[in-house]
């Protein structure tokens, strides 16, 4: 127990200053990892991690500690010119204190230390050829070159002995199988190695002895929770923890379900078998072989002791009650409390708990009673407790907060470490050695599980902030994420066709384009040469249920997979500037897609694969066309329509003219929309045109400014003039500002309709009725999109926040 989660949450809050590392193979840079390393770290993903640590309120949390910046000032800023994979190794130098290598796979061509600023080299000291001597603010490093990997190290011994190990160790082997690419972050552990001090937690019984010999787990993080999945094991000759459940299957964690749910922590241990965790007691030093073996015991599967109002509560749990009871004196009756008998606890009966070796101690408990499957020992106070909460459904395991915590959890595990946030504080204070009142931003809910297999066990930690549980016509802020600089566009939700969800998609002003999880990860951030023009487009190029991205920017159409890699022949650049956002036509909804550009007054049209199409006799239009080209359906019948100077063009799949507009019109800047069956925009006088499919145009007055916005469905006119919003039929008059186009949305047979000031920074949500939504308007610093983008009812809307952030809400 002392090698996993407290040093993972330190390595996890240094990696926010380490450096991003080009594509090589992962044995290459394992091969050069110092002999008698104590962590290493081998990250995946840093544009998610990166964004993991700087939003996680746990890790926010944890820089307060002074050892935090002071292991932190050894590591080299994040050198953010690349891409892929590379490794940080923690381990002694030459003096037996910490020393951090760096192992980065170089393009070639590339010098790393040229781009870190406030680098200086020391030219001037004498040493090895290869080695290189430098200076980042107050620490030394030194660095060389092996087959284009670049070894930086604080050590200059291990740099002078860095070389490849021809065949990596079984530990560094089993690192290489157990990593996950798909994760944020690997880490290995060698609890042997003593470089880092062992943990310590409040419970004595855990800090008593080493816990296991190796961990490794991969990680991922979001703005509050962080989970770690991995594997630990030990040695057989060692006095390891992990060794007590050796030949044992894990049973399900049930003291949840007798609890109060005001416990603070618990831990729970579960076998299948009594006699076997009582010899693996006694084989590893942790019991007596003398000490009594009581057969009642055979059908006792659960033990576990929880922290409770300044008392222990101690739980067995057995699948026999009847006979396991024999083994208690229940002739020292002391109180009935709602039909439950409470006994006095005798002397004999307070042996038991020694047959449990490291894990149970007993200090104050005086009393026990018989609950469900368990036999529950404390003082009369806390019994009643527990008695009242089982009996009224609010034991801990009812409660929303683990709920949501056992959504991550497994239902069965050989040890289950629970805590709520105090309990947390407190760990992390007397780890760090200072006193902190930390806010953990409701980390309430906290889990560690070992799980026994064959000779190793499997990991699974989750720290999460619990959410309340939500009541109609409330909304709550699910997630507020930052990037690395200021968001350029409104974001965006698409589809995410693994989980049949809704991801965001957003680009910031330095051209990046970042895909996020609806839970606040940053699945990937890419380069771009430029600002993208409208929004991203869905296409399902293969036909096989995947979908890719597409948009463009001035010079390029890109289409990108999910993983934000170019796609078939794309990028497509251009010489002369792409005017308009890139239209996507699926005629027939076949699949068959077209891909319309406009460069002022020319048209192009691709297939999905980037090719030309034939047959295509549109190239060219008189005047600048001035919107993006839509594509519309009325019986049967194709039209592409956009505006070209004064004139509508309205043409066939094969772009010969299919409607002729003879009007010449003073276009406003709203887009083109089929409604009520015509083609229909307005013009800079404030009247609604609406023209039908011989070519006739029908003015309506909306009495309304030359800089209003509109927008429609099929049946449903949406008009924002001035601080009047109009629904149909149906106004309301709202603040003075700066509003933003309506944006309508049809979700679960319901029109919503949003507006932002983006002068008071206020997200309006209304109905088809125009009655706003209960708890709105939200903080907001652009449109507002709405989505169902999880498995829940409720509904979510995503917008800017500050500069650089994204806010999810969700509303019922």
């Amino acid at each position: 127990m002392k090698n996993h989660w407290f040093i993972l949450l330190l390595v996890l809050s240094s990696c926010l200053y380490y450096c991003k590392n080009p594509n090589t193979k992962i044995t290459t840079t394992l091969s050069l990892v110092p002999e008698n390393t104590s962590v290493i770290i081998k990250i995946n993903s840093l544009e998610s991690l990166d964004s993991g640590l700087k939003n996680n309120a746990l890790i926010k949390a944890s820089n307060q500690y002074k050892c935090i910046d002071q292991f932190t000032s050894l590591l080299l800023p994040a050198i953010r010119n690349n891409k892929d994979k590379g490794i940080l190794a923690l381990s002694k130098n030459e003096n037996d204190s910490l020393a951090i290598t760096y192992i980065i796979p170089m393009p070639e061509g590339y010098n790393l230390l040229d781009s870190i600023d406030g680098l200086t080299i020391e030219k001037s000291v004498s040493l090895e050829r290869e080695i290189t001597k430098f200076r980042y603010e107050t620490t030394n490093y030194f660095s060389k070159t092996i087959d284009s990997i670049l070894f930086i190290s604080t050590s200059l011994e291990l740099t002078k002995n860095a070389s490849v190990n021809e065949k990596m160790n079984a530990d560094l082997e089993l690192l290489n199988g157990m990593s996950n690419p798909d994760k944020m972050i690997s880490i290995f552990i060698n609890a042997e190695d003593k470089t880092l001090s062992p943990i310590q937690f409040t419970d004595s019984t855990l800090n008593a002895s080493q816990f296991s010999n190796i961990t490794i787990v991969n990680g991922e993080l979001s703005q509050s929770t962080i989970h770690l999945t991995g594997i630990t094991k030990a040695k057989d000759s060692t006095q390891s923890l992990i060794n007590l459940f050796k030949h044992t299957i894990p049973q399900e964690n049930r003291i949840a379900s007798i609890l109060p749910s005001a416990v603070g922590n618990f831990k729970s241990v579960t076998f299948n078998d009594y006699s076997i965790f009582n010899e693996n007691l006694i084989q590893h030093k942790f019991k007596d072989s003398t000490h009594f073996n009581d057969f009642k015991f055979q059908n006792i599967v659960e033990i576990g002791q929880a922290a409770y109002k300044d008392q222990e509560i101690i739980a067995i749990r057995s699948l026999d009650m009847a006979s396991t009871v024999e083994r208690f004196d229940l002739n020292l009756y002391y109180d009935d409390f709602r039909s439950v008998s409470l006994y006095s606890l005798s002397e004999t009966d307070d042996e038991i708990f020694s047959a449990f070796g490291p894990f149970i101690t007993v200090k104050n408990a005086t009393h026990f009673i018989t609950i469900g499957d368990f036999f529950v020992f404390s003082n009369p106070g806390a019994l009643r407790d527990v008695i009242t909460n089982y009996q009224n459904n609010t034991a801990l395991s009812e409660t929303d907060a683990y709920k949501a915590l056992q959504l991550n959890l497994s239902d069965e595990s050989s040890l289950l470490l629970f805590g709520n946030s105090k309990l947390l504080n407190t760990v992390l204070n007397l780890n760090f050695n200072e006193n902190k009142s930390l806010d953990l931003s409701g980390f309430d809910t906290s889990a560690v599980q070992y799980s026994y297999d064959t000779d190793f066990a499997h990991v699974n930690a989750v720290f999460m902030a619990t959410k309340s549980k939500r009541t109609n016509g409330t909304i709550s802020e699910e997630f507020n994420i930052s990037v690395d600089a200021e968001l350029a566009s409104a974001p965006q939700f698409v589809k995410n066709y693994t989980s049949n969800a809704m991801d965001i998609i957003v680009q910031d002003i330095k051209n990046n384009l970042y895909l996020v999880s609806n839970e606040g990860k940053v699945y990937w951030k890419k380069q771009l040469d430029g600002r993208i023009l409208g929004t991203v487009n869905q296409i399902d190029t293969y036909k096989n249920g995947r979908l890719q991205f597409v948009f463009n920017t001035a010079k390029t159409l890109y289409v990108l997979d999910k993983n934000g890699n170019n796609v078939n022949a794309f990028p497509k650049q251009f010489k002369d500037n792409i005017t308009q956002p890139v239209s996507v036509f699926d005629y027939d909804t076949n699949k068959k897609y077209r891909l319309m550009i406009v460069q002022d007054k020319t048209v192009f049209m691709y297939d999905k694969h980037g090719n030309t199409v034939k047959g295509f006799t549109f190239t060219k239009s008189k005047n600048t066309i001035t919107s993006k080209p839509q594509h519309f359906r009325i019986n049967r019948k194709d039209y592409i329509v956009f505006t070209s100077g004064n004139k509508l063009v309205i043409l066939d799949r094969v772009g010969k003219s299919r409607v002729d507009v003879k009007e010449t019109i003073s276009f406003s800047e709203n887009d083109i929309y089929l409604y009520d069956g015509k083609f229909t925009t307005s013009d800079t006088n404030g009247e609604l045109l609406e023209v039908n499919q011989s070519g006739s145009v029908n003015h309506t007055n909306l009495n309304v400014n030359n800089d209003h916005r509109i927008a429609t469905t099929s049946k449903t006119l949406v008009v924002m003039n001035e601080n009047t919003l109009t629904i149909k039929s149906k106004s309301v008059e709202l603040d003075y500002g700066n509003y933003t186009a309506p944006k309508i949305f049809y979700i679960n047979d319901k029109i919503y309709v949003t507006v932002t000031d983006l002068q008071s920074k206020k997200g309006y949500l209304f109905d088809s009725q125009a009655k706003a939504i209960a708890n709105f308007p939200v903080y907001a610093n652009s449109s507002l999109e709405l989505e169902n983008i999880d498995d829940d009812s409720a509904l979510e809307v995503v917008t800017k926040g500050d500069d650089n952030a994204i806010i999810v809400y969700e509303f019922q």
